[in-house]
């Protein structure tokens, strides 16, 4: 990402506000880290385009309240991997 510190928190935001995305995949999806994302969204935004901050900040309210199942269903995918490999051996 070669835009100004500005662009990028819009850019973000509308990804969030978008695709309902997480700091993470927002993070992944354009190679910036989590603190970067996570500022740019809930400091830069509120101050540069007020309206797409309220959007975003319903989408990191989501998924703070679901982020719990979503731990719940990776470990059990862990343990459910880990057993098929044991039965393979």
């Amino acid at each position: 990402m070669e835009e100004t510190v500005e662009e990028r928190a819009v850019i973000l935001g509308r990804y969030m506000a978008e695709h309902g995305a997480t700091v993470r995949g927002a993070a992944e999806r354009f190679g910036v880290s989590k603190s970067t994302v996570h500022k740019d969204v809930s400091r830069r935004l509120q101050r540069i385009n007020p309206s797409l901050y309220d959007a975003v900040r319903k989408v990191l309210e989501k998924n703070k309240s679901e982020r719990h199942m979503r731990g719940g269903l990776a470990t059990r995918e862990k343990y459910r991997l880990k057993k098929l490999l044991q039965q393979s051996i």
